[in-house]
């Protein structure tokens, strides 16, 4: 089973998008000094509306399970789906990555779009990093 099958569980689904809010959330927050532009552009974000960042995760999800599963897939063949998320950060962040940079094309919100485009070269690395937390997510409900 994989992040996809788990979101299709309406019981699931809710206590997924409030976990990643939550990942999203602690990443931001560990982050250091050099990070502050990331962490201004969050604040942003998440000022648009209340429940912004939960919203957005309902929309991106779906799409970013099905660039996951097969990678998650992988690491169930391997043994330790978790193991190897971690080893192949790079390729689980580039999964996501296209997920939000084909989303940030069409974003009508302007505010999102710049402060997104403005994140995008640092991008990876920050979600390279979160890996490891992101691929406990995924075991809790996969």
């Amino acid at each position: 089973m994989g992040l996809s099958d788990a979101l299709a569980d309406k019981d699931k689904k809710g206590r997924i998008i409030s976990d990643c809010a939550t990942l999203i959330d602690e990443e931001v927050a560990s982050k250091g000094l050099a990070a502050l532009p990331l962490k201004a552009g969050y604040k942003a974000i998440k000022g648009i509306k209340p429940g912004f960042i939960p919203h957005v995760l309902e929309s991106l999800l779906p799409e970013m399970a099905t660039k996951v599963d097969p990678l998650w897939a992988e690491g169930v063949s391997a043994g330790n789906p978790v193991k190897f998320f971690q080893d192949n950060r790079g390729r689980v962040a580039d999964a996501l990555l296209s997920v939000t940079d084909a989303k940030s094309k069409n974003a009508k919100n302007a505010l999102v779009r710049s402060t997104y485009e403005s994140l995008r070269g640092t991008a990876k690395k920050h979600v390279e990093e979160a890996i490891p937390r992101l691929s406990k997510v995924i075991e809790k409900y996969a």
